[in-house]
């Protein structure tokens, strides 16, 4: 078995224009400050990281890099959720997220995607520069808006969606494959990878790649009532990346999974600062320590309620008090009597 690596924080509901937020100098001071020994970057993020440099320059990933040891971090993953999310965007999203996208491409769905595929290969060579060998990401989606099969939907909408969206992102994910770094995508409503059968149907369309990876976060499981405990049962092979999320699902006779499009103080189910929501983190660890998983363990904070500077430091504390330091041992190794083979044959009446 393997230690879990962390704490970490992901940094991208962190970043602003105060200090110590805008620059990564001090915030990676910050982070270790509030006791985090990784993390992880938002790569579209100009005050932190300047993503075409890391692409194009190991001497800048080095400095980049040092700056973060220095402060007491190590860089653990960069994240391409936002720039993953274009890669394939269905029309009626296309004024809501082309505010993720650079200036010159608003407006343009195609060349929107072709910049969207472009940042992403520039994350994965930069991640390789960097020594890292996993980057986050979310898959887009295409039949989103079609989740409820209300109207019913046309035969094979579905069917060529995924075939789309596995087009796309087959030679990102060769790109992927060249530079040494897996792609873990969120699970995550909103993506059309948002649960096990999703993803099992664009895996199976990328035939099976091997780069293409899951990125673990409970807090999503919990808002769609899936079993989160069965689902590291089933994917653990394929979970490259972790986020310590909480979350809690309270139905009411008035609302429930969907939420009434209620603000998310007002939803019945709604994301909370790890240990306040219902996710078992003690399962949770266990399991992945079980499975040997030795990534990070990355707060990813996001709360209806709480602050986040208290939310950051009480994750620290929260994911250092859940690592499991795994044994070299076994328990019961005081009673062990010692035989060889001819004693087990005894044992067993064989002679």
């Amino acid at each position: 078995m393997k230690t879990i690596k962390g704490p970490a924080l992901f940094l991208a509901q962190f970043a602003g224009d105060e200090a110590p937020f805008n620059s990564w100098d001090a915030i990676t001071r910050w982070a270790a400050d509030c006791g985090y020994a990784g993390v992880q970057v938002p790569s579209w993020d100009g005050r932190l990281i300047d993503l075409g440099k890391a692409a194009q320059s190991r001497d800048y990933c080095d400095e980049f890099r040092g700056v973060a040891e220095r402060n007491g971090v190590t860089v653990t993953e960069l994240s391409t959720h936002l720039q993953g999310q274009l890669v394939a965007v269905h029309p009626a999203y296309d004024t809501a997220f082309d505010g993720f996208a650079d200036a010159s491409v608003h407006n343009d769905p195609a060349a929107r995607q072709v910049w969207a595929v472009d940042q992403v290969k520039m994350a994965l060579t930069a991640s390789r520069n960097l020594g890292l060998t996993a980057m986050a990401s979310f898959s887009g989606a295409l039949a989103w808006p079609f989740v409820y099969p209300w109207p019913q939907r046309p035969a094979g909408l579905v069917e060529t969606a995924f075939d789309e969206l596995a087009r796309r992102w087959r030679p990102i994910l060769d790109h992927a494959e060249e530079m040494g770094v897996d792609i873990c995508y969120e699970i995550h409503p909103g993506e059309d990878l948002h649960d096990g059968i999703t993803y099992e149907m664009f895996l199976e369309r990328v035939g099976g790649h091997d780069r293409a990876r899951m990125l673990y976060d409970p807090s999503h499981y919990i808002l769609q009532a899936l079993d989160y405990l069965d689902n590291i049962d089933i994917y653990h092979d394929r979970i490259g990346m972790f986020h310590v999320k909480d979350a809690e699902l309270n139905p009411t006779g008035r609302q429930g999974v969907y939420g009434g499009y209620q603000s998310w103080a007002d939803r019945a189910g709604r994301f909370r600062s790890p240990g306040d929501g219902q996710v078992d983190f003690g399962a949770v660890f266990s399991k992945l320590t079980q499975y040997d998983f030795d990534g990070w363990a990355v707060v990813e904070w996001e709360c209806a309620l709480k602050h986040p500077e208290d939310g950051a430091r009480e994750g620290a504390a929260f994911v250092r008090d859940h690592i499991i330091r795994v044994t070299e041992k076994a328990f019961d190794d005081f009673a062990g009597a010692g035989t060889d083979e001819a004693a087990n044959r005894r044992m067993l009446g064989l002679g």
